[in-house]
């Protein structure tokens, strides 16, 4: 008789193979090191997929009206992206990055939100595409994406990642939307890895998130840099900040999280739709503008660095490309709100002023 493979023996399984493309993830990187060094990095791979445990619940759902207690139209908003977008490692809805975004926003806005989150566990970003033309039937006003850690650990290849992000960027701008992304987070943070894979990971973490800014900014979108945030911080407090996985956030590394990028968000729903304007010179030495190239570079190596893209004297590119808008904003304390409210158990359109 045949013996059937359990769920959680697959799920093992698949953990090891993506800690196993991490090493391997960049081509030539390990040929360089030798194979002495390649030898050290599989040990590593398999310590960490027996230390890692196996997560079994799928994360909550967040879909729903945020802010019924505000009177008006609710705002449309997708989440779109991987694991951590959908809150994987979160117990309830209200504590995804999501819900906590959509709940900060109604209350700095003072305006109902009607959240979607089509962010699915796994995702790497040649499937946004399938999320943005779901998306689509939605007509949001807000998307905010958090991708990349799947397409290090999957090695999609950092060219083809970042040109299916921009073209999903660039659809959602197309039809209107305000887009934020945040970008790769860095995997050097995960306990189990141990040097010298957490290097490794950490630098590739770094490169894709500055590939990321360049191709978001070009397409007509906002970047918030999560890498060398979340690293140090997740690092010094794991127990807290991470799920039980030791992979994903917990509830309250997601707060932190949904705080530096929410300040952006509010700022790319005010804004005008077109670049600011800045007279040459504005430079400084936090933020300040930038051609786009260096800038990707500067925020992938500082904390929630917001990038964006401006005009210097009338004049979009100057002689080192794109330019692009420096900003360090002052992060915000994200709290949880109320549960969502199901769609379709209220009719957004009738939304009063609750008590």
């Amino acid at each position: 008789m045949s013996e059937r493979t359990s769920p959680g023996a697959v799920t093992a399984r698949r953990r090891g193979r993506d800690l196993a493309r991490i090493a391997v993830y960049g081509g030539g990187a390990l040929t360089a090191l030798g194979l002495a060094t390649f030898g050290v990095l599989v040990g590593q791979v398999e310590a960490a997929r027996r230390t890692i445990p196996i997560a079994q619940a799928p994360p909550p759902r967040s879909d729903g009206l945020y802010g019924r207690r505000y009177a008006g139209r609710p705002l449309r908003m997708v989440m779109l992206g991987d694991s951590c977008a959908a809150g994987f490692g979160a117990l309830r809805a209200r504590q995804t990055p999501a819900a906590l975004i959509a709940t900060g926003l109604s209350r700095r806005l003072e305006q109902p939100i009607q959240l979607h989150s089509l962010a699915v566990v796994g995702a790497t970003s040649g499937m946004l595409v399938h999320q943005v033309d779901e998306a689509l039937e939605l007509a949001p006003e807000l998307a905010v994406i958090l991708i990349g850690a799947n397409d290090i650990t999957h090695r999609a290849g950092q060219a083809v990642s970042v040109r299916h992000l921009a073209d999903s960027v660039r659809r959602l701008r197309q039809a209107g939307a305000t887009v934020v992304v945040g970008t790769c987070p860095d995997l050097g943070a995960v306990q189990p890895i141990r040097p010298p894979l957490r290097w490794l990971a950490r630098s590739w973490s770094r490169q894709l998130a500055a590939a990321q800014t360049v191709a978001v900014v070009e397409a007509g979108g906002r970047t918030v840099s999560l890498g060398e945030l979340l690293g140090p911080t997740f690092s010094a407090q794991p127990h807290r900040l991470f799920a039980r996985d030791r992979f994903h956030p917990s509830a309250e590394g997601y707060a932190l999280a949904a705080s530096v990028l929410l300040p952006t968000v509010v700022a790319a729903l005010r804004s005008p739709a077109d670049p600011q304007r800045v007279e040459a010179g504005a430079q400084t030495a936090a933020d300040g503008v930038r051609s786009l190239p260096q800038a990707a570079v500067e925020a992938a190596r500082h904390a929630g660095t917001e990038v964006s893209g401006v005009r210097v004297d009338g004049r979009d590119r100057g002689p080192a490309g794109r330019w692009a808008q420096l900003r360090r904003r002052m992060w915000e304390v994200v709290r949880q709100g109320e549960a969502p409210v199901p769609p379709g158990t209220m009719n957004p359109a009738n939304v009063v002023e609750q008590a």
